[in-house]
């Protein structure tokens, strides 16, 4: 602990960080070709993109370091016409996939067509991401701080959670209004895994069940320099026909054992000056249903937030250059709540306090460093099954020193 303090103390010298691509209701900022094809400003037919991010880590606790290519991800969009247009994004994690290999994988982060309806309505259908969070929509490593993403929108709201479905999304012509709606496949309750919120019961575009279906809405407004959003999802988790369903002793239909999630953030961004504030929960109502059927033992309830302030120090010095620093505060616990057939787990309740800085030398490159604190409840025992060996004793506080890069184009 001595030694992660020695290492957090300078950048604790810094209490604030800038946020990059801060978006307004009234004027998108164009950072990437993407952005221009969305806009329909682009001169081409079709678009190369694209993002990535590397990073190392070192586990104070395990004494164990590893370094990875993150990610890497192609954009390959095309324009049709004014009114049609396609955006696809193919993703290779950790830099490989080998056969029978953990460790690396290939998707397709998004495959749409986009329809344009009127100058400030359009729908989008196909493999997309829903307008959850902050992180689902803008989560290019330049719009972020940390070298990780926000851990509540990595679990909570699992980052990056694309399904296949149709959108449409809109804003007012007389107010600083935004506002999206969506129908997309649901989730698969039998593959919800303890520990990991509800981010393994994505379908991500492959194979989904379409016998239950999910609901999202957004609505975002703008104010001065603040920007709140609010969203919502409601939708059914078992993906089985009725007779298996019925056989297990769960609701099948489209919304057959719904679970509802809620969010709630506000962003502020003005000379320099930046903060975040989000808020989430999930409501699992018949979580002691799923459990009797799989075993896999869910919460009823999971909540996570965060808040965060930064200032950016070359503000307004230096117009391409940004040197951010930042201190984030998250709190969760993905068993909050917890029905009579499942196993308590205070691992999962956890406070994280990340602190370090990002340094843009031009808008699309970012190098970051961090420290990150943790600090969890106590393993309960009866989870701990044929422990190995050499295992080390479950400790409540752990630091993660992490260095990163990342671009986008």
């Amino acid at each position: 602990m001595k030694r992660a303090l020695i290492l957090l103390l300078p950048i604790l010298i810094f209490q604030y960080s800038g946020y990059t691509q801060y978006r307004t209701n009234a004027q998108q900022l164009i950072t990437t070709n993407e952005d221009s094809l969305h806009a329909g400003i682009t001169k081409n037919k079709t678009v190369i993109s694209g993002y990535g991010s590397a990073f190392y880590q070192r586990d104070f606790n395990f004494k164990q370091s590893i370094v990875t290519l993150e990610r890497a991800v192609l954009f390959v969009g095309h324009q049709f016409s004014k009114k049609i247009s396609f955006f696809s994004e193919l993703e290779l994690e950790n830099a490989k996939v080998e056969g029978g290999e953990p460790g690396g994988e290939i998707s397709m982060e998004q495959a749409f067509l986009k329809f344009n309806l009127t100058s400030n309505q359009y729908i989008v259908a196909g493999l997309f991401v829903p307008r959850i969070g902050i992180l689902n929509e803008n989560h290019l490593p330049v719009n972020f701080n940390g070298v990780e993403r926000p851990i509540v929108e990595q679990i909570v709201i699992p980052a990056t959670w694309r399904e296949l479905g149709i959108g449409f999304y809109g804003s007012s012509n007389r107010l600083p209004l935004n506002y999206s709606i969506a129908i997309l496949n649901g989730l698969d309750g039998g593959h919800f895994v303890h520990g990991s919120g509800i981010r393994e019961g994505k379908a991500e575009g492959s194979n989904a069940s379409a016998n239950n279906l999910a609901i999202t809405a957004s609505v975002q407004y703008s104010i001065s320099d603040f920007k709140f959003q609010l969203a919502g999802y409601m939708g059914g988790t078992v993906a089985t026909n009725k007779y298996k369903a019925d056989s297990l002793g769960l609701n099948s239909g489209a919304f057959g054992t719904p679970l509802y999630l809620g969010e709630a953030n506000m962003q502020y961004s003005k000379n320099g000056f930046s903060s975040k504030l989000l808020g989430a929960s999930i409501i699992y109502p018949e979580a002691n249903k799923v459990n009797a059927a799989y075993a896999n033992n869910v919460a009823k309830t999971m909540y996570g937030a965060y808040a965060e302030i930064g200032y950016d120090w070359l503000y307004p010095k230096k117009k391409k250059a940004q040197f951010i620093t930042f201190a984030r505060c998250e709190i969760l616990d993905l068993n909050s709540n917890i029905p009579t057939n499942a196993i308590y787990d205070g691992t999962l309740k956890q406070t994280h306090i990340i602190t370090g800085f990002s340094y843009l030398p031009v808008a699309n490159v970012v190098i970051k460093a961090d420290l990150r604190l943790l600090h969890t409840g106590p393993q309960n025992p009866a989870l701990i099954i044929n422990p190995a060996p050499n295992a080390l004793a479950y400790r409540q506080s752990n630091q993660f020193l992490n260095f990163g890069i990342g671009y986008s184009f």
